[in-house]
């Protein structure tokens, strides 16, 4: 056998240390935070790729099991503890498309895992904070709130990065992290309220700076799991995502209730609905003017971009993504409805970024979608529905996620119809795949 090939087979032995790296590759994407019904589907992909058609995989949100059907073995990978930054899920999402295309064999994961693990994190305590400061900050001008709210927000969220980091350094600390950092900011907001006498404030002045906390894309990519019939994994990450949106309503409630603070139910808008937001006041209590989230959309990519450890190239694509997004909500909005609009960007957003990802510059769409994927989860608005008991805003959240979820689940089966033509480009005849040449 030539050294770097990989034979093919219809089946393998699930002693072999292929069927190993596979597990491990797949729980690499587990923790690049891909849902496990991509996971399956880059597995069955990478597998068949090498020629080993014979294999299953069974992925759950913290094990991928390997198992061949004709002789019931199985193997078993464990995910690591800690989710991966977004540079290493780009890598990661790049060593997939590699495998799949038959550029790499599937002797290269080991050494290609390890490196992708091993890449660091710099600053990460600076990042994270600052990462939050300008998520705050740019969801709070995005959304039109008063410049004081906006100063606020930038503060508070700068803390809320503080106290994240300290919580995910504690094992059992990230589990009432939504409640005490939901608690915290609230407290704060209200604190300023009550000694200024500003009165009702906007939501996003005690939602922003725990924003990069709710679990929207949780909850979707749970609600797209269970329409792929991954019914286990998809209502168990519902459960959670719906257990931290209620911490964090918890936390919000109670802070408002010790601080006297209220909060104004008619500041809950969708991207697409601000430019409705006004209000008469001056100085410090007036709106910023509606050109401005324009750049809001700019600040908020970076600060997600910092927050998820992403690099310098790939917060750029992020600004490029959140842009587009936030231009084709405020174009279809006034013409189709918020839902509808929602939903239709969503698929426009998820075909170009797999397109991007596959055919062009092999851009992971987890780095294109993903943050362009929050302006459409409207999970602060669920967020105050729960808290103010908002029926209306309770409504918009949920039939917007619905909207969301059909949209992507049309656009993934346009793509899939694209991408047959090119699943077999870089395999060889019979199955063979090759080590791509020294030169």
């Amino acid at each position: 056998m030539t050294k770097g090939r990989l034979l093919p087979t219809q089946g393998m032995d699930l002693d072999d240390p292929a069927a190993r790296v596979l597990g491990d590759l797949g729980v690499l994407l587990l923790d690049s935070g891909v849902s496990v019904t991509d996971v399956r589907h880059s597995l069955l992909e990478v597998a068949a790729a090498a020629g080993f058609k014979r294999l299953a995989f069974t992925v759950l949100p913290e094990i991928v099991i390997v198992s061949d059907p004709e002789t019931g073995g199985a193997k078993l990978a464990n995910t690591h503890s800690g989710e991966l930054s977004f540079l290493q899920a780009a890598h990661a999402n790049r060593l997939v498309q590699r495998l799949s295309s038959g550029e790499l064999s599937i002797n290269e994961i080991p050494r290609q895992v390890a490196e992708i693990r091993r890449i660091p994190r710099r600053h990460a305590v600076f990042t994270w904070m600052l990462g939050s400061a300008l998520t705050s900050a740019g969801l709070a001008i995005l959304f039109r709130c008063a410049w004081w709210a906006i100063a606020v927000a930038a503060v508070v969220g700068g803390l809320v990065g503080l106290i994240a980091v300290l919580a995910h350094r504690r094992s059992g600390a990230a589990a009432i992290l939504p409640f005490v950092t939901a608690l915290g900011s609230t407290l704060l907001v209200g604190a300023l309220a009550a000694v200024f006498g500003l009165g009702s404030v906007p939501l996003f002045a005690v939602s922003a700076p725990v924003a990069i906390l709710v679990p929207g894309a949780l909850i979707t990519n749970a609600l797209l799991e269970l329409t792929a019939a991954d019914i286990v994994t998809g209502s168990a990450r519902l459960i959670y995502g719906l257990i931290s949106l209620g911490f964090m309503a918890v936390g919000i409630s109670t802070g408002a209730a010790l601080t006297g603070l209220k909060i104004d139910p008619g500041s809950a808008a969708l991207v697409g609905q601000i430019a409705h937001i006004s209000a008469d006041n001056n100085g410090w209590a007036a709106l910023p003017p509606l050109w401005l989230s324009w750049i809001g959309v700019a600040i908020l990519a970076i600060g997600i971009g910092l927050f998820f450890g992403a690099g310098r190239s790939l917060i750029v694509i992020s600004v490029i993504a959140m842009t587009c997004t936030y231009a084709l909500l405020v174009l279809l909005t006034p013409v189709l409805g918020s839902v509808a609009a929602a939903g239709i960007v969503a698929g426009f957003l998820f075909i170009f970024a797999r397109i991007l990802e596959r055919f062009t510059l092999s851009i992971p769409a987890t780095v294109s979608f993903q943050p362009a994927f929050l302006l459409l989860v409207p999970g602060t608005v669920g967020l105050v529905a729960v808290a103010t008991f908002d029926s209306a805003a309770l409504s918009a959240a949920l039939t917007t996620f619905v909207s969301i979820c059909i949209g992507i689940k049309v656009a993934a089966l346009i793509v899939e119809v694209i991408h047959k033509p090119w699943s077999r480009r870089g395999r060889q005849p019979g199955g063979r795949v090759e080590e791509p040449s020294p030169n």
